[in-house]
């Protein structure tokens, strides 16, 4: 059952802080080095320095990126840079958004702000998708214990086919939003909404749903470590218990998940020929025209993988000066026996079959090296995977339809979590629009 709560969000005070659009920033994990160089440059009170700070060469156990984080959400409190609302509320957040590829096509996402209780997976309340790495939970901890505050949203989907909730908040009193336009184009208003009846309503609603994760699995492990750190150091408080949370039903329409490509490089011997030939084992393979302008047959391509993967598995491999390859899952094909230890749920999803059969059978990548990424990286756009192989960077990258919200949801609830980079849902919440201040003198 979620425990959803209204809570006294910290926000920023445009008197003193300046324009909203120079303060957010993109989730830290999508911060290049040029994009934090350019955060660091629209304004000194720019979230940046707080969620993915500069290191310094001098920086030690006293002196530190978490420090400095820490010492500088704490002075632009004290300066009224940041300030608390005054009473608990939950803060309605849309963005609309174009789709990527697609410009016509204009959506909009709706969800809310509000805390939820940690919960730990073996609730089942709460249920993630995605594998995590240490690495990233060991640095999001290490902040989270200097900055005691949570700056960034955990994405997170529930079940409510009848729009109930959303139709709670289209009910209660208006407030004035915040608007702001990122970098991608994608326009995100946040309003407050503190009325009684409407809160009501929302965390009634929202008891009897299960929560899946979609975006910020590191997060929400890091807060799940935090709450458990607080418990064996004596620090323990409901407000350690609780997290901040961005919630969108998903039923929406505004919903978009766009495909993250593989590619390839650094592979001993490698014979496109031979790869196809290993490949008929599993797929039908078919090749497909690719010569000219790579964005002409890219987008021509597109739809053909698409329509493919509408009635079987199917993926897309692209080696280089015109070997570009439909690779479809065969008919008839025993997974169970190919994949013995893969759920059944997960055994016709796209990705699974990618890197359990082609990756680690066909190409002899093993898991350890893809954890690692030794042999692949993950693209966004199909145009930048491509040119990684022309220009020589890359020895072949697969091309992949996206993973639906239903295969999302099924397996999350099934507890059969995808491998990284199964999903990338479009847009990303910024960062800075609200927080969560564990210290709040005002409350939770």
């Amino acid at each position: 059952m979620a425990d959803i709560r209204p809570f006294r969000a910290v926000r920023y005070n445009p008197e003193v802080a300046g324009e909203l659009g120079q303060l957010v920033t993109q989730p830290y994990d999508k911060i290049s080095g040029e994009m934090q160089s350019r955060y660091y440059d629209a304004n000194p009170h720019n979230l940046v320095r707080v969620i993915l700070g500069r290191k310094n060469p001098g920086d030690s156990a006293v002196e530190n990126v978490y420090t400095r984080a820490a010492g500088d959400l704490k002075r632009w409190i004290e300066a009224g840079v940041l300030k608390s609302d005054a009473a608990p509320a939950i803060y309605a957040y849309d963005q609309e958004y174009a789709v990527p590829g697609q410009p016509v096509v204009v959506r909009l996402r709706r969800g809310f702000i509000a805390l939820a209780r940690i919960e730990d997976y073996a609730a089942g309340v709460v249920h993630r998708h995605e594998e995590t790495l240490a690495g990233p939970k060991a640095d999001r901890l290490e902040l989270l214990k200097a900055t005691r505050a949570h700056c960034e949203q955990l994405f997170m989907l529930y079940s409510d086919p009848a729009g109930e909730i959303e139709g709670a908040i289209d009910q209660a009193a208006p407030s004035a939003p915040d608007v702001v336009k990122d970098e991608y184009g994608t326009r995100h208003s946040i309003r407050k909404v503190d009325d009684a009846r409407a809160i009501g309503a929302i965390t009634a609603a929202m008891r009897a749903n299960k929560l899946v994760i979609a975006d910020g699995h590191h997060r929400y492990e890091t807060a799940m470590a935090y709450r458990d750190y607080c418990r064996a150091q004596g620090l323990a408080s409901e407000r350690s218990d609780y997290v901040m949370m961005t919630f969108v039903r998903k039923e929406s329409e505004g919903l978009s998940i766009l495909p993250t490509h593989r590619v390839v490089h650094s592979l001993v011997g490698f014979d496109w020929n031979g790869f196809l030939s290993n490949a008929n084992r599993y797929f039908e393979v078919h090749a497909v025209p690719a010569t000219g302008d790579p964005a002409g047959w890219a987008a021509r391509f597109a739809p053909m993988l698409e329509a493919s993967g509408r009635s079987a598995p199917a993926l897309g491999v692209y080696g280089g000066r015109g070997r570009l390859a439909l690779l479809k899952l065969r008919g008839g094909l025993n997974l169970a026996e190919s994949l013995p230890d893969v759920a059944e749920g997960l055994r016709r999803l796209d990705v699974i079959l990618l890197h359990r059969l082609v990756i680690e059978q066909l190409l002899g990548i093993d898991r350890q090296a893809v954890r690692e990424e030794k042999n692949l990286h993950y693209v966004r756009g199909c145009p930048e995977a491509l040119a990684q192989v022309d220009h020589g960077k890359a020895q072949l990258c697969f091309l992949m339809n996206p993973t639906t919200i239903d295969q999302v949801w099924e397996n999350a609830l099934a507890r059969h979590p995808l491998p990284q980079k199964s999903t990338d849902f479009y847009p990303k919440m910024l960062s800075g629009l609200a927080m969560y201040w564990l210290d709040n003198p005002l409350g939770m």
